[in-house]
């Protein structure tokens, strides 16, 4: 028809009619636009590590506000990051070997902030507390890559790296409140149970007959 506009073309090669555009093709344009991007999705994990630094010192300092903030952000870089690798194609072993890495790099210098915080405070049990919530951390890491390596899935158990931020992420906002010790030994106690599910879990596995191990 005469006079009508020309349509747009796609990132596949289709064509877009040019007109108001709905809130699906508004993502699929950004998602287009980031993938032709020079964006990488290591220099996304390596975001949220420095912000998790910031958030580190800010908590040391006891700014538990500002810390907690950095540290909620830092968090959610580390979850977009593994998202934008499979979603961008951009993905590389050396970057999920980075990813994994700089998480358990994270969590261990920003509850070692926390714990200078209760050292400052003279609060021995919760310092120990912090200790015990670190090694429980990167032990549920540890059952995770044995067991796969076993061959073994193992994603099970309540403390997984999500519920851990969470925990964390509201024991240090609400520091002010007094909540911070509570959600540290909270994050003790999971994650200590998370570890026993996960063995539990893995000798189930591979004490199964082979056709229900299979199945796994």
């Amino acid at each position: 028809m005469a006079g009508s506009p020309a349509p747009q073309r796609r990132a596949d090669g289709g064509a877009r009619p040019r007109g108001p555009i709905g809130a699906g093709a508004r993502r699929e344009m950004m998602r287009d636009r980031l993938i032709e991007s020079r964006l990488t999705p290591n220099a996304i994990s390596i975001t949220g590590f420095v912000l998790n630094l910031v958030a580190a010192v800010l908590i040391w300092q006891e700014q538990y506000i500002l810390g907690g903030v950095a540290f909620v952000v830092g968090s959610i870089m580390d979850t977009l990051d593994g998202r934008y690798s499979r979603m961008s194609g951009k993905g590389t072993q050396f970057g999920a070997f980075l990813d994994s890495t700089l998480d358990r790099i994270e969590e261990g210098i920003v509850l070692t902030a926390v714990a200078v915080v209760f050292a400052k405070q003279h609060k021995e049990f919760a310092v120990g507390a912090v200790v015990v919530a670190v090694l429980a951390s990167l032990m549920v890491s540890y059952t995770r890559a044995r067991a796969e390596a076993l061959g073994v899935e193992c994603k099970v158990g309540i403390a997984s790296r999500p519920v851990r931020v969470v925990i964390l992420s509201i024991g240090i906002l609400l520091a002010g409140l007094d909540l911070l010790a509570p959600a540290v030994y909270v994050l003790a106690g999971l994650g200590i149970v998370t570890v026993f599910q996960r063995i539990l879990h893995v000798r189930k596995a591979l004490n199964a007959p082979p056709t229900a191990a299979a199945g796994l």
